[in-house]
């Protein structure tokens, strides 16, 4: 198992801890529930974890000093990794760009964006590459996700 872990990733064990988390979700549960109910389960799987969150987290997007919006996160996991749940057959160019503005606004280097299908749990690592960081892992990102539409 240790083989398949990367040591180039941001939040390397929070983010591994928490795709487990998904899985197991989507083991128990199965497809086919609206998103509040993964929501809920995704609450009490990281309670039992002893993993520290934050739900429907609201974050304001500024523009030049002024509050022009709001958006609100799925999860804020440990105030580092946002995590934004879907549900449905595959990802959409907007699910991908709803998480970037979120990465963007909250200033946070990495977003977990999943979606649970009927073929199983899809997930990808975003990265705010604002931040410098992680720009390889970024770029495949990129090309898993073309592959999600299709």
């Amino acid at each position: 198992m240790a083989g398949n872990y990367r040591d180039d990733l941001l939040h390397k064990e929070l983010s591994y801890k928490v795709v487990g988390v998904l899985f197991n979700v989507y083991n128990e549960l199965g497809y086919g529930y609206q998103e509040k109910y993964y929501q809920k389960a995704i609450e009490r799987s990281l309670d039992l974890q002893g993993i520290k969150y934050q739900k429907q987290v609201p974050f304001k997007l500024i523009f030049k000093g002024k509050a022009i919006g709001r958006y609100y996160l799925d999860f804020l996991i440990e105030d580092k990794i946002v995590l934004e749940l879907k549900v449905g057959k595959r990802f959409a160019k907007a699910d991908f760009d709803q998480v970037k503005g979120y990465l963007q606004a909250t200033k946070k280097d990495l977003a977990i964006l999943v979606n649970f299908t009927p073929k199983g749990v899809n997930y990808l690592r975003v990265v705010n590459l604002s931040t410098g960081m992680e720009t390889k892992s970024a770029e495949l990102n990129l090309s898993k996700f073309r592959k999600f539409l299709n």
